[in-house]
């Protein structure tokens, strides 16, 4: 599967930003890429010659949805992390900073309705067929997030 190898190694920054999408954390996004590659290796042959970027972006997302619900349900999140951060020297960092916030903040379905809708560019029948969901509830979904998002961002620029 000299094919796949190769699809890895194009593939890998491009699932690592969309797992991270989901995540917030850039430990927890390799795992899930990982993850989601051990399950694709045997479907290889059918997804190559399809749009597996797309394909197995929606497994990230499904991967991301059950991890939480099963797996991931005792550790508990905080606002911040643990370490000492520095101060932000920039406003496009600062600005970073802020929206990653604003999208750790949405509820997870939401988040994997962004992350297969911006930054997968999926339709939303895709979308919906992805994650099992109908196309009302991709848009609302999609509504209700961004709603948030500029709401939080409004707030986090007036301060």
């Amino acid at each position: 599967m000299d094919d796949f190898d190769a699809y890895v190694v194009t593939a890998w920054p491009r699932l690592l930003r969309s797992a991270w999408l989901l995540t917030g954390d850039w430990h927890r996004a390799e795992d899930l890429v990982q993850t989601v590659l051990a399950r694709a290796y045997g479907r290889w042959p059918r997804i190559k010659n399809d749009a597996p970027d797309a394909y197995l972006r929606a497994m990230l997302a499904t991967t991301f949805l059950s991890w939480w619900r099963r797996r991931w349900r005792t550790e508990t999140p905080t606002a911040r992390l643990p370490e000492p951060s520095t101060p932000d020297e920039s406003d496009r960092i600062a600005l970073q900073g802020m929206v990653r916030e604003a999208i750790m903040s949405l509820p997870h379905q939401q988040r994997a309705v962004l992350m297969l809708r911006y930054h997968a560019d999926l339709t939303e029948a895709a979308t919906a067929e992805a994650l099992g969901l109908s196309v009302g509830t991709v848009k609302s979904y999609t509504a209700r997030a961004l709603r948030t998002m500029r709401g939080l961002l409004r707030e986090g620029a007036d301060t």
